[in-house]
């Protein structure tokens, strides 16, 4: 399949996603999120990540800003800022796409190549009565090649996040 072709299929598949889920908040509160799980998942280099997240309620067009940071079990250190996108599939799950830009400091972890470092990622949650939601989150960093090594990294994670304040 040509890479035209396969442009094709995943916007088309992206816009069949989007038709079919919601991006109305219902009113949903900022968060703080936690998560626990691998990072540099992609090689024999897997090391334990923690993560903190504060996700603002507030929307800029149909975008949420967020800020964390993030730390492994290497000495690796992440911090960033960026947005993110609630989909919601029905009442309780919701998918949300999420990109930032950070600073990297490596510690004895892997070496990204670059001190600015992006993070491109997918999260899906299970959304519960007090608006709170526990999911899993996939994200990629790497530096998009502002450098000449970017080996890039991955990491699987296990969510929860606390629904902060008021709803509205």
């Amino acid at each position: 399949m040509g890479l035209s072709k396969r442009w094709g299929h995943g916007i088309a598949g992206a816009a069949l996603v989007l038709a079919m889920a919601s991006t109305a908040a219902a009113g949903d509160p900022d968060f703080l999120a936690l998560a626990i799980g691998g990072y540099n998942i992609n090689d024999n280099e897997t090391s334990a990540e923690f993560r903190i997240e504060y996700r603002s309620k507030r929307k800029y067009l149909f975008l949420k800003p967020m800020i964390g940071l993030l730390g492994n079990s290497d000495g690796g250190i992440y911090g960033y800022g960026g947005v993110n996108l609630d989909l919601f599939l029905g009442k309780r799950w919701v998918v949300m796409p999420n990109f930032a830009i950070g600073g990297y400091r490596r510690g004895s972890s892997k070496d990204l190549g670059s001190v600015i470092e992006f993070r491109s990622g997918l999260e899906i949650a299970y959304r519960f009565d007090d608006r709170s939601r526990l999911g899993i989150a996939f994200s990629h960093i790497s530096n998009a090649g502002i450098s000449d090594n970017n080996p890039g990294t991955e990491s699987l994670v296990l969510v929860y996040s606390i629904a902060l304040g008021n709803a509205r």
